[in-house]
């Protein structure tokens, strides 16, 4: 497996939860960072959330932090994003990229790799 694999979107109401996963390429292991990432129609992709390796340090984009929380699990090559409190403007294809970790300097998309097919969240009543 060359690409993250994206899965756990779906539809939800304002106020609702949704754990999104990613089963991640195996040299993803070792020093990589991963990232969430969102793009919603008609805008750029952003960042959501991005955790580097050894010091499992996270950054969110402003918009969600205190909702949104990564995990990372290495030994099953898996990534997760438990999304809290979801709000409309929350909806997008969610989608998992790496970089080096050596390389990383924050969490905006440029220079990410690996991209998977992504996966749809859509926050509405």
């Amino acid at each position: 497996q060359e690409q993250f694999v994206e899965s756990g979107g779906g539809l939800v109401q304002p106020g609702g939860s949704l754990r999104l996963s990613c089963a991640a390429p195996e040299f993803t292991s070792g020093f990589f960072a991963i990232g969430w990432f969102r793009q919603a129609p008609g805008k750029e992709r952003e960042g959501v959330s991005c955790m580097r390796s050894q010091d499992g340090s996270v950054d969110y984009v402003d918009s969600t932090k205190g909702r949104f929380t990564m995990s990372r699990d290495n030994a099953k090559n898996m990534a997760f994003l438990q999304m809290n409190n979801l709000k409309p403007e929350d909806t997008a294809t969610y989608y998992c990229a790496t970089r080096p970790t050596a390389d990383y300097n924050g969490c905006s998309p440029i220079h990410w790799g690996y991209w998977g097919q992504g996966t749809q969240v859509t926050v509405s009543s």
